[in-house]
């Protein structure tokens, strides 16, 4: 057996990116675990049909726990006959006397491992649930506690009218909403194994060996119940690849979610918006060089990963389109690293959100200094509409305004405060049209966050507490990320 140690190249996923619980449904010995038990499935079914004895059964049932997964002997075999499944059945049979001779009977290769990989599948979307639930839990806290918080909204990277920071952050939400209905949708729909259909997917392996006994697809059916998946009606040698590719979109947009709030986050962190900060350890180095940095490492792991994610569907979409008539094994190699990658990647990637979206520190002095450098400038389009209203001419009054518009902004990037109120209320033309106390409505910041609190009272109420409750025993804290 290999000796795997920090003196060779390890995966970052194997000790630095993920969790326990993702690793392990990835590892060799879940691996061959889950075969062992689509083994045992399959003799199950059989035994009922006579095809295999009770203690022969049995044999193989005792048989069939992680316990006895034996990865330096199933390698050793490997090495000999250069096929891991087959070397695996080798080991499984050695350890039963009495029903190893029966294991994989009329099955071939695929049989075993895409219903393996399915049922994989789905306990691994199960974690990303969970993930997800988090972040919309860490979230839907900070929604409503900022809902009447005004902040500056940006355009363009450009000051535009103000939001609030509490209907920012159900943006965000929104977008991993769709991805919990997303991911719901392909466990419940499209997650399925192969079945038990044999060599090129006709069962003519079952139906030979069943006769009279009974029909290839109830016996598919009684093995797919005891592993807990359906099948696919039509299959070929393996599963339709189509599934990986649409698993991997599913994984790709949630990378997408997380890459977008990771973004802003880092633009956030920058002092030169200096609104929010990713929560920082007290030992915490941010730069070799540099001991005042405070950079944002894990928005930028999150984003990084995520960025990794978002170009693996191209493999799947080669896989499943580049698959010869009923099967080519040129998808096999890279199957083994992306499936685990993706999922080992968007896991890390969700545990870091939820934990700079509950840890998440908010300057509420920054983001009023932000309003007050640039939010005057949300004021004029509705003190143009208002001077429209009584009586100017809409055209030439939107060129007046951008020229006293640009006299302000000049003032404010020269580090001053913004004159802008200021200006239009000294202005002849504006102050014969507009008096003081009416100008003045216009340029109070709370005139231009709209509907916004309410919008994020409502969405919390009638779209997240929802999905909480529905998934409420998966709501846990998490702390980050080792690294």
């Amino acid at each position: 057996m290999a000796e795997f140690g920090y003196e060779t190249f390890l995966s970052p996923f194997t000790w630095r990116y993920g969790s326990k619980e993702m690793k392990r449904l990835f590892s060799e010995v879940y691996t061959r675990t889950l075969w062992r038990k689509v083994w045992l499935a399959l003799a199950e079914a059989q035994a009922e049909y006579g095809l295999i004895s009770q203690e022969e059964l049995e044999d193989i049932r005792s048989k069939s726990g992680p316990e006895y997964v034996n990865i330096e002997r199933a390698h050793e075999v490997e090495r000999e006959i250069r096929h891991d499944l087959m070397a695996e059945i080798k080991v499984f049979a050695e350890q039963c006397p009495v029903g190893g001779g029966k294991i994989h009977l009329g099955a071939t290769s695929m049989d075993i491992e895409d219903n393996a990989d399915a049922i994989r599948i789905k306990e691994a979307l199960d974690i990303i649930l969970t993930r997800l639930i988090n972040c919309l839990d860490a979230l839907s806290e900070k929604i409503i506690k900022y809902k009447d918080l005004p902040c500056l909204g940006w355009t363009h990277i450009q000051p535009a009218e103000p939001t609030t920071l509490g209907y920012r952050l159900a943006f965000y939400a929104q977008d991993l909403v769709l991805d919990v209905q997303l991911v719901e949708f392909l466990m419940n729909n499209l997650v399925k194994g192969k079945g038990i259909k044999g060599a090129v997917g006709t069962s003519a392996s079952f139906k030979f060996l069943l006769g009279e006994k009974g029909r290839p697809e109830d016996l598919e059916k009684k093995v797919m119940e005891k592993l807990g998946i359906s099948s696919f009606h039509i299959s070929t040698q393996t599963y339709p690849r189509k599934l990986d590719f649409i698993l991997l979109n599913v994984l790709a947009s949630i990378a997408q979610s997380a890459h977008k709030f990771g973004l802003d986050f880092r633009l956030l962190q920058s002092p030169a918006f200096g609104e929010i900060s990713e929560p920082m350890k007290e030992a915490q180095v941010g730069s070799s060089a540099m001991p005042f940095k405070k950079n944002p490492v894990s928005a930028e792991r999150m984003c990084s990963l995520a960025r990794y994610v978002s170009v693996l569907p191209k493999i799947a979409w080669d896989n499943a389109s580049q698959t010869i008539l009923e099967r080519t094994l040129d998808d096999s190699a890279n199957r083994r690293i992306v499936l685990a990658e993706a999922f080992l990647a968007i896991d890390e990637c969700l545990i870091i959100y939820a934990w700079l979206a509950r840890g998440m520190i908010v300057y509420p002095e920054m983001i009023k200094k932000n309003l007050e450098k640039f939010a005057p400038f949300a004021a004029i389009e509705p003190i143009l509409m208002r001077l429209v209203e009584l009586g100017e001419d809409r055209q030439k009054m939107h060129e007046y305004l951008r020229e006293i518009s640009r006299k302000a902004w000049e003032v404010v990037m020269r580090g001053e405060k913004n004159p802008l109120h200021e200006l239009l209320s000294q202005d002849m033309r504006i102050k014969s049209k507009l008096p003081r106390e009416e100008l003045d409505e216009f340029f109070e910041v709370e005139n231009y966050i709209g509907d916004a609190p309410e919008r994020c009272e409502k969405f919390v109420k009638e779209v997240i507490k929802p999905l909480l409750q529905k998934y409420g025993d998966r709501v846990c804290l998490t702390e980050g990320t080792k690294f």
